[in-house]
């Protein structure tokens, strides 16, 4: 650990390495003193592992989570000075150490990592060890005169060795060791002033993925809580996290590029963050596809979330099991289960409204509520005259005063599948509530709650417009699928929607 003083290399490599990390330092601390709003709440809140509780507690008190961010922020900056211009270097590295030790702690990499293989995410060894490690070879390290710190030294020797009595060859190490350090300086402005012009060019800062926005509202623009709703013994927030977006479905017609586009921005860690916001901003429920299940076990396991999970089940008609999914949906922790909807509209359309009845049953069996899915809303009549009476609806609601809406004179009952049809003026993925006269009607008699989805039309209409129209024409609940730049703003647009809500006729259900 002791780099002979007599190899002038090793000297230059151990200033360029402590330089390095001390920039790192100073540019995280930098990009928090720049970022409005910056908190360490999202981080504090979600962490998992056996200090977990701690990290929870800084995080649950305003005041403490204030004073977190201040020592956070400005340790981060200090400590990086310190480090590039080599002043006060082991206890820098003392605090450095202490500071990537709390950051290792709160997402412990002892097994599944919450991130999967992100970037840095490894078994026990990831970025914050190593960097530990580094900073621990400062503390301990027997060099001496490190960069500033060697003025001391002269000082000392110059106020305390005899008139006339000649430098020792320590004292003029010292004195070069200063002068290599010093000339760190200029190389650190010109660091800073890179990274300022490309925030001013840029709008962000493209050196960190950290710092790079996409100008979302944030938590503190929040208008008040989300009002919540009750289906059974479930109190949950009347806007539902939908989960197309998260699996990689977007509806969009005949743009073939957005799915895959979707899918690549919705990494594991995007999901991941998405969620937490959401769940930050009051969204405490989620309707996911069925295959979307291991994503959410292992996010709920991971980071102690109590987010509803509302799975959609599907029977499993090659092999005559009806209950194959619902079984794994349970299985995999999963709240809510709900006969998914095109499913629910193929089973009536072909007179198997038998296999409806089953899964139902099946799925109260359990004791779990039991929701029953439809984009055709003809399907939930039939269901009603059949008997068959769910413990809540989801049904597309959404009006079609809008460009891309598919003609009435083509609109065929049943058609929303997701098939593609070759004749132009067939259904092409652009409406999924046909006839809206009919379920504003369906859904204003009927006696359980409702969950309202593609409430936008997949994008086709804006929040404002829609999430008022399906609230003011009965829905309960409503289900969108969100970005999570989107987030705050769709939350803050439902509390102004339901705190101005006059045309509703419909009493509330939930």
């Amino acid at each position: 650990m002791e780099p002979s003083s007599g190899k002038p290399a090793a000297k230059i490599l151990i200033t360029v390495l402590r330089a390095a990390v001390g920039w790192y330092f100073l540019y995280e601390g930098m990009i928090k003193v720049f970022s409005p709003g910056w908190t360490s709440f999202n981080f504090l809140s979600n962490t998992s592992g056996s200090l977990s509780g701690f990290y929870h507690a800084l995080a649950a008190n305003p005041v403490v989570l204030r004073i977190a961010d201040l020592l956070n922020v400005w340790g981060l900056v200090l400590i990086g000075l310190a480090l590039f211009a080599g002043l006060f270097v082991r206890f820098a590295a003392a605090a450095g150490t202490l500071l990537l030790a709390l950051y290792y702690f709160a997402y412990p990499p002892f097994g599944a990592s919450l991130f999967g293989t992100a970037e840095g995410s490894m078994y026990i060894v990831d970025r914050n060890f190593i960097q530990a490690l580094v900073l621990l070879f400062f503390v301990f390290g027997r060099e001496k005169g490190y960069g500033l710190d060697a003025l001391s030294g002269l000082a000392f020797r110059k106020k305390y060795l005899p008139a006339g009595e000649p430098s020792s060859p320590q004292v003029s190490g010292s004195r070069r060791e200063m002068i290599r350090n010093l000339a760190t300086l200029p190389f650190l402005g010109a660091l800073g002033l890179g990274a300022f012009r490309v925030k001013e060019r840029y709008g962000v800062d493209v050196l960190s993925g950290a710092t790079i926005q996409i100008n979302p509202a944030t938590l503190g623009e929040l208008h008040g809580p989300l009002p919540k709703g009750r289906i059974k013994n479930h109190a949950i927030s009347r806007l539902v996290l939908g989960g197309n977006l998260i699996g990689g479905w977007t509806h969009a017609r005949d743009l073939m590029y957005v799915s895959p586009l979707s899918r690549a921005y919705n990494t594991e860690r995007k999901v991941y963050e998405t969620l937490m916001l959401a769940e930050n901003a009051g969204i405490d429920t989620i309707n996911i596809g069925y295959s979307s299940n291991p994503l959410m076990a292992k996010y709920k396991k991971m980071t102690g979330s109590r987010i509803r999970v509302i799975s959609q089940v599907a029977p499993n008609m090659n092999n005559g099991d009806y209950f194959e999914q619902i079984s794994g949906a349970i299985d995999q922790g999963a709240d809510i289960l709900q006969v998914q909807g095109n499913w629910c509209d193929w089973l009536v359309r072909d007179n198997k409204v038998e296999v409806i009845h089953e899964m139902l049953e099946k799925i109260r069996g359990h004791g779990i509520t039991a929701g029953l899915g439809a984009h055709s809303v003809e399907a939930l009549i039939r269901c009603e005259q059949e008997g068959l009476i769910p413990d809540y609806y989801m049904q597309t609601m959404h009006h079609d005063r809008y460009w891309s809406a598919h003609p009435r004179e083509n609109r065929v009952v049943f058609e929303v599948d997701g098939q593609r049809h070759p004749e132009h003026g067939r259904f092409h993925d652009n409406m999924f509530c046909l006839f809206p006269e009919k379920t504003v009607d369906f859904v204003n008699r009927t006696r359980v709650p409702v969950m309202g989805f593609k409430v936008l039309a997949a994008g086709s209409i804006a929040p404002e417009d829609g999430f008022r129209w399906a609230f003011e024409n009965g829905a309960d609940f409503i289900c969108v699928g969100m970005f999570d730049f989107q987030i705050v703003n769709d939350v803050n647009i439902t509390v102004d929607v339901l705190n101005s809500l006059n045309n509703r006729q419909r009493q509330w259900f939930a």
